[in-house]
């Protein structure tokens, strides 16, 4: 379980979460993601290194989402696996979050 952040180019902050996002790993991460969404414009969630997704990270991807567009911020999720995609489809999360398979295709969602 983890999380860790980092800034690329443009003011693009990339989230990269991996193992399993289960309760354990969904406490371990909010506070880092509640901090994103609180100071960040452009957001990335690289999910490349996700395993599985329980019901409450994908109440903190929420949230994190939220944070970000309240701020006229954009989002979006890259690269889950096809088990983790199929759980954030049938959430309905890739319609607040569009999913990109690429970073560069991703970074240029996300810039202003």
């Amino acid at each position: 379980m983890g999380i860790m952040v980092t800034e690329l180019d443009g003011g693009v902050t990339r989230v990269i979460l991996s193992d399993r996002l289960d309760v354990a790993g969904a406490v371990e991460t909010s506070m880092e993601m509640y901090y994103v969404g609180e100071s960040r414009d452009s957001v990335i969630v690289d999910l490349a290194r996700v395993t599985f997704i329980a019901s409450l990270a994908l109440r903190n991807l929420v949230s994190l989402a939220k944070a970000v567009i309240k701020k006229k911020g954009k989002i979006v999720l890259l690269s889950p696996s096809p088990a983790v995609e199929e759980v954030l489809i049938t959430a309905g999360l890739d319609m607040l979050m569009p999913i990109y398979r690429d970073q560069s295709s991703a970074v240029i969602a996300v810039l202003p």
